[in-house]
């Protein structure tokens, strides 16, 4: 009997592939299958406590395997590590990623984008409906204590402009606050409001930063997002202009920007091309210079030249980013959730121990297991259905979104939930060629 590998590698053969990259790609498509194929106790009993580079198999091969399959799939992605982001985490997002490109399971493209700059597409909007509702958002505003009687939540002592204090009592709490914000609070009332919450220190968070280039004339790079594979700084870039809704130039800035490149700077470890520094301990503007020279060297060649000098109007780095000017060291109020290996058992639930207190934002456990904004609103909706429950409202609760899951796979699942059950490996597992070779 034939392994899968070896089945996979007679397939490749057969449609002219030769080369030791083709024999890796094919390996990965295995990786693929495994992780698409494991039943929900093994991703969160197995793959959940396996890193990404492991599953993978990252160790003994090519430059050019680890560059695409391993850190790209992550760094450029959610600013993760392939070392120590789960695979329970990578390998669910490239599934769904996969699913959606493929058309299935998605109602429109996988890859979308706003039609118009954020806070016009969507914060400005949704603030405006809310405060029709009755809402009343009050900015400025810093939770420095949460008060506790037995396992209900009391009051909230917050200190707003000008350092003044008030109490903030209600009826029912919903902590929507930054997973690096939490671990303040857990000394001041959140732990005795439920204990295992403090948890949540455990978790690790990474930067993700984002950097806009303001340009003279439309640049559409690619009608989607780019990925630098070979950027030290783990760059994605997307051109927004294309997909706006509007006259650039007539709409926004001085009537001379025409573009806008928006960037995602994912590693702020790694030393540049321009000054041999990384982005930590750049400047600011030794960060846009750097970060230009790295999408100039990826986009440019001897027959093109996409990005020159005489295109950059201006350009603005996320003010969250502090210090990079002095006195140092850099610091990010905005840090990213990064899904470490057997984070998922640190991640609170929506619902809390406390009567009248739920959590919420993308640390929170929801079916979208990776730091976005989907994963943000996925726990949004299961705090509120927590609530309703919890206060008994006839309301019909917010629909919660689960991943898609082809029924071409159930009983494969199937197979090796049993598989798992008795400590058996998944039965298309197998061990990379450069292992077999050794």
């Amino acid at each position: 009997m034939r392994t899968p590998l070896q089945i996979l590698r007679a397939r490749g053969m057969r449609l002219g592939a030769e080369g030791e990259l083709n024999e890796e790609l094919l390996y990965f498509a295995n990786r693929m299958l495994v992780y698409m194929t494991s039943s929900t106790e093994r991703r969160l009993g197995q793959w959940e406590q396996t890193s990404w580079w492991d599953f993978t198999a990252a160790d003994g091969a090519s430059e050019e395997y680890r560059k695409v399959c391993v850190v790209g799939a992550t760094r450029t992605v959610v600013a993760a590590r392939a070392e120590v982001c789960s695979t329970h985490t990578v390998g669910g997002f490239l599934e769904a990623f996969g699913y959606g490109f493929l058309g299935r399971g998605e109602a429109q493209a996988a890859d979308r984008v706003l039609n118009a700059p954020t806070s016009t597409a969507w914060i400005d909007p949704w603030v405006r409906h809310l405060e029709t509702l009755g809402v009343r958002l009050e900015l400025g505003w810093r939770v420095e204590r949460v008060t506790v009687r037995g396992r209900t939540v009391t009051g909230a002592v917050l200190r707003g402009p000008g350092g003044r204090q008030r109490e903030l009592n209600a009826d029912w709490y919903v902590c929507a606050l930054p997973v690096d914000r939490i671990g303040a609070l857990l000394e001041h009332g959140l732990a005795q409001a439920d204990p295992e919450l403090k948890s949540t220190a455990g978790l690790r968070t990474d930067w993700m930063v984002g950097l806009q280039f303001y340009l003279t004339e439309p640049t559409p790079v690619t009608r989607g997002h780019v990925i630098y594979q070979d950027s030290p700084w783990a760059l994605t870039s997307i051109s927004q202009a294309q997909f706006w809704d509007t006259d650039f130039r007539a709409t926004y800035g001085d009537g001379t920007v025409a573009d806008c490149l928006s960037v995602d700077i994912s590693s702020w470890d790694t030393p540049g091309i321009l000054y041999g520094k990384p982005a930590r301990d750049c400047t600011r503007a030794e960060v846009a210079a750097e970060v230009w020279a790295q999408l100039a060297d990826a986009l440019n060649d001897g027959h093109r030249q996409t990005l020159h000098e005489g295109l950059l109007h201006s350009w603005h780095l996320d003010p969250a980013v502090k210090n990079l000017d002095g006195p140092g060291p850099a610091t990010n109020d905005e840090a990213l959730l990064i899904n470490t290996t057997g984070s998922w058992a640190l991640r609170p639930r929506a619902e809390t121990a406390a009567a009248n207190l739920f959590m919420a934002g993308d640390f929170v456990r929801c079916p979208v297991n990776l730091a976005t904004m989907e994963g943000a609103n996925q726990s949004g909706r299961a705090a509120a259905n927590a609530l309703l429950e919890a206060a008994g409202h006839p309301a019909e609760p917010a629909v919660v979104h689960a991943l898609y899951e082809p029924e071409e796979l159930r009983r494969l699942k199937e197979v090796d939930a049993e598989l798992y059950r008795i400590g058996r490996a998944h039965i298309l597992d197998t061990p990379p060629p450069w292992a077999e070779a050794r």
